[in-house]
């Protein structure tokens, strides 16, 4: 029985990870359709940006949807439901999501595609937060990590393979590509056809398996005066969604309310941990009375706006003449190089959840990451791409492996360190032109690889009983990637594509100074950062 268990449980891991491998697809695909969109829909660089707006603005309203039900009904209705039945819905309603993608896009209406980002999107907000736990439960506890980090592995591939795929499906291969000005936006409808059957296929595959039952009933601890910061950020995040109509109403620059919204989240972030330092009562504050919490979840928001940005507003750059004046069907490899740093950053970093010797991990922290680059190369050479221009960000590749040397898997140290190189590979990007800055830029995706496993585990230490709330509230700071690329688009429409690029250099900052103060704030709580491990990747 016991061996039929272990069979069930490894085919139901396999098709788990499926979903990891969808949401790397199109997350990363986003890359591609973008400046496609920008082009055929005649929009604004900020105008394109709110694909991401809607796509990781999903992520962020279907977790507050999860919290404040919870809340009110003082049950973890996920916990409820189960992990199981959590993915199964998610994976419907994604895959109504990509089915009125096709009407979408043949209405022609950008408005009408943007709400079907967001739909799928929000069936992977309730799939994201199931099926990490559901993984860790698939067998015994202290392999969760290993299995976490081969679905990481699977996310990370769908990401160098999204932007390859979508591209051929918009301007065929490599050998007979189509100019953009005859694609027609009706050529991905087979994909997204394709797609919705995949999730259906999933769901039901769940639904018939013998999966063991991961449920919890437990009282969630009352957390009222989170709820007024939670509250105002959702409001920040309609504030960017109105700013065009605001801005025909009022007469002023749109730029002011996106500015405005991304300054109301930062204060009431920020005022979070000073209303909560200042009131003698913490009872009410639920996980956001820690301040190294707080202080993650600015984190989060800025890492996963860090990582979405830089790529989002890409191909825009690419197309500017000092640039390359790459056409939208050539930008493929730079996008896919991108999200493939972060697969040989979270390749190198899963090497610690091993149990080898000194040798062994220095060994093969040096030869992974090339073997991962290699992988790149390979998908982007299969999908009939000249990768040889691509051969000198082995250079790149080395200051990784270097930086795992010194951060020694060390949470505090590898943030800092990757933060401080991910700000100045973003100025060398702004002070040069070219490959050298191209290979900057993209450089940032070998710094955000470790972040999300470092801040994650510095934010919920020493939480307590509040771990789960504190885990639940950074997860919705994924909303930074809906927030940070429409900063960057629409300063890029009063700056220019290159100036824009100081977003990520303020952002890498940002993430070196919370790694230094997680550190000394959990030093006050008498907690030995030193001796606290950074995992696998996000």
């Amino acid at each position: 029985m016991a061996q039929n268990n272990t069979k069930s449980n490894g085919s139901a891991l396999y098709t788990l990870v499926t979903v990891f491998f969808f949401w790397g697809f199109l997350a990363a695909s986003n890359g591609i359709f973008i400046p496609f969109c920008k082009a055929h829909f005649s929009l604004t660089q900020f105008e394109s940006q709110l694909i991401d707006f809607t796509f990781y603005g999903g992520y962020f309203i279907g977790s507050l949807i999860l919290y404040f039900a919870s809340a009110a009904t003082k049950v973890d209705i996920l916990n409820k439901i189960g992990y199981k039945n959590g993915i199964i819905y998610g994976l419907l309603i994604s895959a109504v999501g990509a089915l009125i993608m096709v009407p979408a896009i043949n209405s022609g209406s950008f408005a009408f595609i943007l709400f079907t980002f967001f739909v799928i999107a929000l069936g992977f907000s309730l799939q994201q937060t199931a099926a990490n736990p559901f993984v860790v439960a698939l067998g015994s506890a202290e392999t969760g990590t290993h299995r976490l980090n081969f679905a990481g592995g699977v996310n990370n591939f769908g990401s160098i393979m999204g932007p390859v795929i979508v591209s051929i499906v918009l301007f065929g291969s490599a050998a007979a590509k189509i100019p953009a000005s005859e694609v027609k936006i009706s050529s991905v409808n087979n994909l997204y056809y394709i797609l919705a059957g995949l999730f259906i296929a999933v769901a039901v595959f769940f639904k018939v398996s013998n999966l063991p039952s991961v449920t919890s009933d437990e009282k969630i601890e009352p957390s009222t005066k989170a709820n007024t910061p939670l509250g105002i950020i959702f409001i920040a995040f309609l504030l960017i969604l109105a700013a065009n109509p605001l801005a025909n109403a009022t007469g002023l620059q749109p730029s002011y309310f996106v500015y405005a919204s991304l300054a109301i989240i930062l204060f009431s972030l920020i005022g979070s941990v000073s209303a909560s330092a200042k009131s003698g009562n913490k009872s009410g504050w639920g996980a956001m009375q820690y301040p190294q919490l707080v202080y993650g979840m600015l984190a989060i928001f800025t890492y996963v706006g860090v990582e979405v940005t830089i790529q989002s507003n890409m191909g825009a750059l690419l197309e500017t003449p000092v640039f390359g004046g790459y056409a939208p069907a050539d930008i493929a490899p730079f996008i896919s190089l991108y999200w493939g740093s972060l697969m040989v950053g979270r390749w190198t970093g899963a090497i610690a959840a091993f149990s080898l010797s000194k040798t062994a991990k220095f060994a093969l922290t040096v030869v992974v990451p090339f073997i991962a680059f290699a992988v790149v190369l390979i998908v982007n050479r299969v999908g009939g791409t000249d990768v040889s221009n691509l051969y000198p960000y082995a250079a790149c590749v080395a200051v990784l492996v270097v930086g795992f040397m010194i951060g020694d898997q060390k949470p505090v140290r590898t943030l800092a360190i990757f933060g401080i190189l991910g700000a100045i590979f973003m100025i060398v990007g702004l002070m040069t032109t070219g490959m050298v800055a191209i290979f900057s830029f993209i450089s940032g995706g070998l710094c955000c690889s470790i972040m999300w496993p470092s801040i994650f585990s510095l934010s919920v230490t020493g939480l307590g009983k509040y771990t789960s709330q504190g885990s639940a509230f950074l997860i919705m700071m994924i909303l930074g990637g809906s927030i940070i690329p429409p900063v960057q688009g629409i300063l890029a429409d009063t700056a220019g594509i290159h100036a824009s690029y100081i977003v990520p250099v303020i952002g890498f900052a940002y993430l070196a100074f919370f790694a230094f103060k997680a550190g000394s704030e959990l030093k006050k709580q008498g907690i030995d950062v030193d001796n606290l491990e950074a995992g696998g990747g996000h």
